[in-house]
């Protein structure tokens, strides 16, 4: 019998390769992309479901890209569009610290913990027969390059989050990755994975779900 996991995510999940410049649209393949490349090491008993959206954040409307880049509406779609899941993956919160979002890592970790709050409500988990969750730390931003001038201040908040969000998933019961023990964003936009870090990322992800 096969597994299901939903892997829901930003840019980093959808397969963003570095920028070169602001307003490009490109895509790692599967062969690159670390939702594939975990899904590959897991094996043909895992099926998967990615939902990458570039510029989601854990809960905020961005005021460029549109509101349907806050987290907890998106989730709430992958949910009821998908499924039955076994397990959920979430990493989020690289966009909350663009400076126009204005966001503390205390407000970040609420976004998160927000959007476990709606996973583990009774409807979502009897429609899917009950899931696990995997919350994974983004690795620190960068304040170079493409992305800097959105960025003041990212870098040290940046910091701080994977310990705030091991004591939240530590508060909830839940698995904990931090990304940024195996990868670092590229320096070229300070943001986005290399496809190497790609396939590191995929790979130690696998491990964690299979110790699940």
């Amino acid at each position: 019998m096969t597994k299901t996991v939903l892997i829901f995510g930003d840019s980093n999940t959808y397969g963003t390769p570095p920028a070169h410049a602001r307003g490009e649209y490109r895509r790692f393949g599967p062969e690159t992309r670390w939702p594939t490349v975990m899904h590959a090491a897991l094996g043909p008993e895992w099926t998967l479901i990615e939902d990458g959206l570039p510029g989601r954040t854990t809960n905020r409307a961005d005021p460029i890209m549109g509101a349907h880049m806050d987290g907890q509406l998106g989730l709430r779609i992958a949910l009821e569009s998908n499924g039955p899941i076994d397990l959920l993956i979430i990493m989020l919160g690289t966009n909350d610290l663009q400076t126009h979002h204005a966001s503390t890592v205390a407000q970040i970790v609420g976004g998160l913990a927000g959007l476990l709050a709606i996973a583990r409500t009774e409807p979502y988990q009897l429609r899917h027969n009950g899931f696990d969750i995997l919350l994974v730390a983004p690795p620190t931003v960068l304040e170079q390059g493409t992305f800097r001038e959105t960025s003041l201040g990212a870098h040290e908040k940046s910091r701080d989050l994977p310990f705030a969000i091991a004591q939240l998933a530590d508060h909830w019961g839940i698995a904990f990755l931090d990304a940024g023990a195996h990868i670092k964003p590229s320096r070229l936009d300070g943001i986005h994975f290399e496809p190497e870090d790609h396939i590191i990322l995929g790979n130690a992800i696998a491990a964690k779900v299979a110790a699940l």
